[in-house]
């Protein structure tokens, strides 16, 4: 027993030697390969490492200004290239240079000094040696101006592109027919452009010349919402609402801006879950869309106005939306009662509208698309809007409006007027009593109320104003 304890002594006095010798080893290692890799680090600092190549061309040992430099000249070369973009017998030409077609000089400049130079020195150092032992390869990155491009394709793009035409149509005999047929857009796709540019790129940068590059414009079409064939498979079965208006004692151009305003909406679909916009739908108003003088209410005054007419097409669809039992989510009153429409109504079931922030607007939530047709009767002046769609069981119950209280008209207004002969008098404003009215309604579907509005119109008292002349012959 007492010679095997001096052997185990010397083992384990061995093992310690060997044990601290591969201690310092490592440590005299680590300490070699840090100093090493900080003096490397000096010895390139802001150059790119040995090894680091773009594209096959090494550029170890250069600066990242010397990388730009180097790619800037390849540009300089590619900025003669000329692209020629064609369609539909257009034609339109740019060079390289004018849409900044090229090698992207700063990225590139940029990856090939950060190889190598993250904060993980381990990972910094494994691509050190494999670039320096194998080489590390980095791909070229090209870059062209999009917003450049875009612009000057612009009027060639407008030129191509067309709005698709939604179908119109119309409901007789029970069935929904068409009298306008739909009609298929088309835009240019710019997506493919893209990719076209991009095919075009390794034949523009390698050439060793500038190149002439042929690129069609790539064309999609654009499907209307609702196409021909989608006549009879709408959900457009029946009337599900309907209202009226009267328009007698109106001067000619005030009829013939009501029918022109009903016709543009004679037709039209909504769809399900859609909220219709009324000036969205009828476009704007003016004498360059057909409309003539009559008169408006503006800034306070009746005057006469491109369009006078339109808001007794807006009040009897104001009339049909409540009738059918639909959503109203935007309705503007008039600033004061207009004669046309207490005809046939009582006041307050008006709506008046005004491009672009009043307006009148309802949602379809019926599930299936709604038709509105549109109809006069020039017998007795007389506007009908009828929607049709399918019913599903919704009743609506209208309260009568109910008068607040009653305003008289304000005393009446004479002007002097240079722009008339003297001794003439003209009537441009007309004296109509002020009130405040409100009227409710309740639509009911499965027993249970789904709407309940509240409409209020608040009429200010107006007054007569008439015009005296005081031009000399």
């Amino acid at each position: 027993m007492k010679k095997k304890i001096p052997k185990i002594k010397k083992v384990i006095k061995i093992a310690r030697i060997v044990f601290w010798f591969f201690v310092g080893a490592f440590l005299g290692l680590f300490l070699f390969i840090s100093f090493s890799y900080l003096l490397f680090r000096k010895i390139y600092s802001h150059k790119v490492y040995p090894g680091v190549a773009i594209n096959g061309v090494d550029f170890g040992g250069k600066k990242e200004g010397e990388v730009l430099e180097y790619f800037k000249k390849k540009n300089d070369k590619i900025a003669e290239t000329e692209f020629i973009f064609l369609s539909d017998g257009d034609i339109a030409t740019a060079s390289a240079k004018e849409i900044e077609f090229g090698y992207d000089e700063n990225l590139l400049a940029v990856q090939a000094t950060s190889i190598g130079r993250s904060k993980n020195n381990f990972s910094n150092i494994n691509l050190i040696l494999q670039a320096y032992i194998n080489r590390v390869n980095l791909p070229s990155s090209y870059r062209y101006s999009e917003q450049k491009l875009m612009n000057f394709l612009t009027p060639m793009i407008n030129k191509i592109h067309a709005d698709p035409v939604d179908s119109l149509f119309t409901f007789q005999n029970g069935r929904v027919t068409v009298f306008k047929p739909s009609q298929d857009g088309r835009t240019v796709d710019i997506e493919k452009l893209k990719d076209k540019i991009e095919s075009k790129l390794l034949t523009a940068v390698t050439s060793n010349k500038p190149q002439t590059l042929a690129i069609v414009l790539p064309v999609k079409i654009l499907k209307p919402k609702v196409a021909t064939e989608d006549a009879n498979n709408l959900g457009v079965k029946e009337l599900i609402g309907e209202g009226t208006s009267l328009f007698q004692h109106s001067i000619p151009n005030r009829i013939f801006n009501v029918t022109l305003a009903a016709t543009r909406l004679n037709g039209i679909l909504i769809g399900p879950n859609e909220e219709f916009s009324f000036n969205k739908a009828l476009g704007d108003v003016s004498a360059f869309t057909g409309y003539q003088q009559a008169y408006i209410i503006q800034n306070g005054r009746t005057v006469l106005g491109d369009g006078g007419g339109v808001c007794q097409v807006s009040t009897t669809l104001f009339r049909a939306l409540l009738n059918a039992g639909l959503p109203i989510t935007t309705r503007y009153a008039h600033a004061y009662r207009v004669g046309y429409y207490e005809q046939d109504s009582p006041p307050g079931i008006d709506a008046t509208v005004f491009s672009p922030s009043v307006d009148l607007k309802f949602k379809n939530d019926t599930g299936n698309y709604i038709l509105i047709q549109t109809f006069i009767d020039p017998s007795i002046l007389k506007l009908t809007f009828s929607l049709y769609g399918t019913r599903d069981g919704r009743k609506v119950i209208m309260g009568k409006p109910i008068i607040l209280s009653q305003t008289p008209p304000l005393p009446d207004v004479h002007q002097d007027d240079s722009t008339l002969p003297r001794d003439t008098v003209k009537q441009v404003d007309f004296p109509a009593w002020g009130a405040n009215v409100y009227f409710t309604r309740e639509v009911i579907k499965n027993n249970k109320v789904i709407i309940s509005d509240k409409f209020i119109s608040n009429y200010r008292p107006w007054q007569a104003v008439y015009l005296h002349g005081t031009k000399e012959n």
